[in-house]
C-alpha cells in the first residue's frame, strides 16, 4: 500500500485485550472505569490534532457469554445488548461514545479470537448505533478490522501496523472465509447452521473446558504462561482436571510427546518406541517435575506399561473422559500414574515445588523478553514498517531490535498471576496462597496478599503510545494508573528519529 492512502496521525494509543464479557463472578476486567477514565484522557490530547485510539484485539468475550455454541450468530443481538449495558462495562461504552463524538479522533476496532462476532455486519451496527447513534459524523470516524489484515496508519513520518496477534496463532487462528460466508449468509437471511461451525482449538478449549473448570476455579484465566503454569497448577491443585483437558485438548500429550522426541524415545512416525521404561520416566518428569518427584519419591509406580500402550491410550483419551481417585479400576493410564505420586502428599508443598519446576528460569514477564509472537510478527513485516504493536499474548513488550521496526506488545487490562521467587522460596507464604487459590473465588483472588501491601495479583493495566515529537517520533509502553485522574507511567520509551 502507498504511504498516501493511509490515515494520518499525530499520536495513536492502543490498548488490547479488555476482554468484556462473561456475567459478574465470571469477568476477568475489573478495572471498568479506571479504562474510561483513559478513554476520556486520550480524547483530550492534541485538540486541534489527529489523534486514534486502537482496540487492538478481544475488546469484547464472546467465549465466557453464554451462547450456547462457539458463536454467537443468532445470539448476536442478546448478547451484545447485554454486554453494553453490563454494570461492569457500561462506563467504558459511554467514554467511547464521547470519544467518537470529537472532532479529530478515530476509533479503530481490531478483531482478536475471542471477538468474532466483530465480522458480522449486524454486530458493527449495534456498536456504530451504540457509540455514534444517528449522528454521521461520529459514525464516520468508527473503523473496524475484522479481515485479519491487522490496521495500518501514519504517525508523522512514521508507519504503524498494529495486529492483534492470533492470526499467526496456529492454536487460535480465525478462519477468515467462514467468517465471511457467515456474514454474508446472514446478510441474505439465510438460517445459521451451528453443526457446519468448525471452531479452531483454542476456542475449543475454552468453551469446552475451561469454563467448565472456571465455575470451580474462576481465577484461571488470569494464569501465565498457560503452557506450563495453567497445567500445571491443574494437575496438582485438582487431579481431576487432567481428564477433562485430556478428553478436549492435548495440551499435555502434545508437550509429552515433544520431549518423548527430543530424548530420542520417540520415533519420527511416531508408531515406535525405543525404550518403554525411560519413556514413562521421562514423561512422568515432564509433567511433574524433579522437585516434586523427589517429595513424592523417584520410582517407578506400582505397574510399568508399555510405552506403546501408555501413547495409544492417551491419544484414546482425548475422546472421552478420565476417572480418578482410589476407587478407579482396571488399567487406568496417564490419570493414573499421576494420581499414584500425588496421593497423600502435602498439596500445598506439592503445588510449591511443581512451580518451582515449572517456572525455573522463566522470562515470561520480562518486556524485552523476544518471545515467539515477537519472532513471528516481525518476520513477516516489510522493511517500510517502523513500529509493530501486537496484543493477544497479555504479556507487554517493549523491543528496540538494531534491524527492524521498534516493537511492542500492549499487553492487557485483566490482572494476572505472578508467582516469583519470593512466594515460591517460602513454604509458610506459598501456603496461604495455596489458600485462595482452593478458595477458587475471584473476590478472594482480589482481596489476597503474599504480605501486607503486596497484592497477590499483577493489575498492570497497560498501553502503547506512539506520537510525533517534532522531526521524531517515539512509542511508549505505559503503566495506566488511578481510576478517575490518569497517571501514565512511562516503563519503556523507544521511537525512530
Amino acid at each position: 500500500m502507498n504511504d498516501a492512502a493511509l490515515s494520518r496521525f499525530d499520536e495513536i494509543h492502543i490498548i488490547s485485550d479488555l476482554h468484556m464479557g462473561g456475567r459478574p463472578g465470571f469477568q476477568i476486567l475489573r478495572e471498568g472505569r479506571r479504562l474510561a477514565s483513559f478513554i476520556r484522557w486520550v480524547g483530550e490530547q492534541r485538540p486541534d490534532g489527529q489523534v486514534g485510539l486502537v482496540l487492538n484485539g478481544d475488546v469484547i468475550d464472546s467465549l465466557a457469554e453464554d451462547i450456547g455454541g462457539y458463536v454467537a450468530a443468532d445470539q448476536a443481538h442478546t448478547m451484545m445488548t447485554r454486554i453494553f449495558n453490563d454494570e461492569s462495562f457500561i462506563h467504558i461504552w459511554n467514554a467511547l461514545s464521547a470519544f467518537v463524538g470529537k472532532a479529530g479522533r478515530s476509533l479503530i476496532i481490531i478483531m482478536g479470537n475471542h471477538d468474532i462476532e466483530l465480522a458480522l455486519p449486524a454486530v458493527r451496527r449495534m456498536i456504530e448505533n451504540r457509540l455514534a447513534g444517528a449522528d454521521p459524523a461520529a459514525r464516520g470516524r468508527i473503523f473496524f478490522s475484522t479481515e485479519g489484515a491487522g490496521y495500518s496508519c501514519l504517525v508523522g513520518s512514521a508507519r504503524v501496523f498494529c495486529t492483534h496477534g492470533n492470526e499467526r496463532d496456529s492454536w487460535n487462528y480465525v478462519d477468515y472465509s467462514s467468517l465471511s460466508d457467515l456474514a454474508r449468509n446472514q446478510n441474505a437471511g439465510v438460517p445459521f447452521n451451528p453443526d457446519r461451525w468448525h471452531p479452531n482449538a483454542g476456542t475449543r478449549l475454552v468453551k469446552d473446558i475451561m469454563n467448565e473448570i472456571k465455575h470451580r476455579y474462576a481465577w484461571i484465566d488470569l494464569l501465565k504462561p498457560e503452557t506450563k503454569a495453567t497445567v500445571g497448577v491443574l494437575v496438582v491443585l485438582d487431579p481431576e482436571q487432567i481428564g477433562k483437558i485430556a478428553r478436549g485438548i492435548p495440551i499435555i500429550w502434545d508437550k509429552v510427546r515433544g520431549t518423548l522426541k527430543t530424548h530420542g524415545l520417540l520415533g519420527a512416525d511416531e508408531a515406535s518406541v525405543r525404550d518403554p521404561v525411560a519413556a514413562q520416566s521421562v514423561a512422568l518428569d515432564q509433567l511433574l517435575g524433579p522437585n516434586l518427584l523427589e517429595s513424592v519419591g523417584g520410582g517407578q509406580s506400582t505397574f510399568v506399561r508399555s510405552a506403546d500402550d501408555m501413547l495409544r491410550e492417551a491419544e484414546t483419551c482425548l475422546d472421552r473422559p478420565m476417572a480418578f481417585g482410589p476407587q478407579m479400576e482396571g488399567t487406568l493410564g496417564w490419570g493414573q500414574l499421576i494420581w499414584d505420586r500425588l496421593t497423600g502428599i502435602d498439596k500445598p508443598e506439592a503445588l510449591r515445588r511443581a512451580l518451582k519446576d515449572w517456572l525455573e528460569d522463566d522470562r515470561t514477564f520480562e518486556i524485552t523478553e523476544r518471545d515467539e509472537m515477537f519472532d513471528v510478527i516481525t518476520a513477516q513485516v516489510g522493511g517500510g514498517v517502523d513500529f509493530v504493536v501486537t496484543g493477544h499474548t497479555h504479556l507487554e513488550r517493549a523491543i528496540k531490535p538494531a534491524v527492524g521496526p521498534c516493537y511492542f506488545n500492549c499487553g492487557t487490562w485483566i490482572r494476572l498471576f505472578r508467582f516469583t521467587d519470593s512466594v515460591l522460596d517460602a513454604p509458610d507464604r506459598f501456603r496461604k496462597v495455596y489458600d485462595v487459590l482452593m478458595d477458587g473465588s475471584m473476590a478472594a483472588i482480589d482481596r489476597a496478599e503474599v504480605e501486607p501491601g503486596l497484592p497477590l495479583l499483577m493489575n498492570r493495566t497497560s498501553a502503547v503510545a506512539i506520537r510525533s515529537e517534532g522531526s521524531a517520533v517515539v512509542g511508549e509502553l505505559v503503566h495506566v494508573e488511578g481510576d478517575d485522574t490518569v497517571f501514565r507511567k512511562i516503563v519503556s520509551r523507544i521511537g525512530r528519529s
